[in-house]
């Protein structure tokens, strides 16, 4: 062991002593603050004051905005002129795939970032071989040097497994029987990918498969859909196993310490078809702000996203995009209680889908996992879940019913929601797949008198 291991070890040690787990220690050993501005103005371009996030394991200042490069005009003079812009206003981090525009993208990107320096720029693209006939070691070797040729790069910066989530038999036929993926690791052990992780979409398994695998593959970052909506409405529908809601999937990329990059933080232009009541909330608050900006702000106020891509192939989108980044104005913990609010209303709060198994019993530390979901469910099949927004006047008498109920279902405190640890001993163990964990704080949150 050399001496920088031991001293590391040392240092988790330490803090592990201290009552941190592994994802709090890593976090700490590269915390940075949340707006990393560039120490010297650069002569070459106008000053910006564009957040930066720090890759942890390369100290590079990434840009809290992203450019999705998913649907740019098929134009390569304004294309160059979208990423210039961007480039010169401290947009860095540029997203592509060769699937994207049937391969364009790839291209009109490289013409466009070859224009500038280097340094200037940290390009990502992705694996795309979700279709069997690419599926052999050399069909997705030659999209990856297909991929370098286009982007006129000799190491890409950011490389992932495109779309992992079709079940298992896609992750291993796509990466792992093949020897593809055993390729990408000695390729980033080479230099020629700096930085190697995967974007998820779907089943969970595949997700909570590789990370559970970091030890050996030392994943650098994850993609994940994630917004306000998504935090606790993505997933189960009726006891379907499909996508689990962000706040998992960024939780437990957060105990590891790989940190994410986040795609879809407007959830497809959701945000901006929102019912007018639920906007007019919004501009009660900020009345100058769009939907936008608010989805921006709250994905930007987590300390564990690297960067938050946006596909932008207007100058105006670009322009307005910038000005939310430079620099971003974190959410108050009272504006995150207003997303949340809204996002329930917008997904009227459906049940947790437990079904009273009680194979996730008996819980370490004595928490009635089936009895609080039970109270939960009955509290929205009674209405008295969702909660009005907390201006409403019968906001208080409606919470203080819940709790009410809530106790007489559960008179042993022992029992409750607040006691859980989030030890996760139990989410192997749920046949419906529910995130029990996240499912418990909801309830603790609903409970809190504010």
């Amino acid at each position: 062991m050399t001496k920088k291991e031991q001293m590391d070890m040392n240092r988790r040690q330490f803090l592990k002593r201290l009552g941190f787990g592994a994802g709090s220690a890593m976090a700490l050993m590269a915390m940075e603050p949340l707006n990393v501005l560039a120490k010297e103005k650069d002569k070459t371009t106008v000053e910006n004051r564009m957040t930066y996030r720090v890759q942890h394991g390369s100290g590079e200042q990434i840009s809290l905005l992203g450019f999705g490069m998913m649907r740019l005009p098929n134009n390569q003079d304004e294309v160059n002129r979208l990423v210039a812009y961007a480039i010169e206003h401290g947009v860095n981090y540029f997203d592509t795939a060769p699937m994207y525009m049937g391969g364009q993208s790839e291209v009109l990107t490289g013409n466009a970032l070859a224009r500038h320096p280097r340094e200037k720029f940290y390009v990502a693209t992705k694996m795309s071989n979700q279709n069997r006939r690419t599926w052999s070691f050399e069909e997705s070797k030659a999209m990856y040097e297909q991929s370098m040729e286009r982007l006129k790069v000799d190491h890409i910066d950011y490389y992932l497994l495109h779309a992992i989530g079709g079940g298992m038999e896609s992750l291993k036929g796509r990466f792992l029987d093949n020897g593809i993926l055993d390729f990408l690791l000695k390729e980033r052990e080479a230099g020629r990918i700096k930085h190697l992780g995967f974007s998820y979409h779907g089943d969970v398994r595949d997700f909570d498969w590789l990370l559970d695998h970091q030890d050996e593959y030392h994943w650098d970052f994850v993609q994940i859909q994630m917004n306000f909506l998504d935090w606790r409405h993505a997933s189960m529908r009726g006891g379907r196993r499909a996508d689990a809601d962000a706040e998992y999937l960024y939780g437990k990329c957060e105990k590891l310490g790989v940190q994410n990059v986040v795609m879809e933080p407007l959830r497809g232009g959701a945000f901006g078809r929102m019912a007018q009541e639920l906007t007019d909330q919004l501009k009660a608050v900020h009345p100058d702000d769009s939907t936008a900006r608010w989805a921006f702000r709250w994905v930007g106020s987590h300390n564990n996203i690297l960067t938050t891509l946006s596909g932008m192939n207007r100058m105006d989108h670009l322009e307005d995009n910038i000005k939310t980044f430079s620099p971003l104005d974190p959410c108050t913990e009272q504006e995150n209680i207003l997303l949340a609010e809204i996002a329930d209303q917008m997904s009227g709060i459906p049940t947790i889908p437990c079904t009273a198994c009680e194979y996730c019993m008996p819980c370490p530390y004595g928490v009635d996992i089936p009895g609080n979901f039970a109270a939960y469910n009955e509290a929205v099949n009674t209405h008295l879940l969702p909660l009005p927004h907390k201006e409403a006047a019968d906001y208080a008498k409606r919470q203080q019913a819940f709790i009410d109920e809530y106790k007489k279902a559960l008179p042993d405190d022992k029992k409750w929601a607040s006691r859980c640890q989030d030890c996760e001993v139990c989410l192997s163990k749920c046949p419906q797949q529910i995130r029990i964990p996240n499912q418990m704080a909801r309830i603790v949150e609903t409970l809190r008198k504010r």
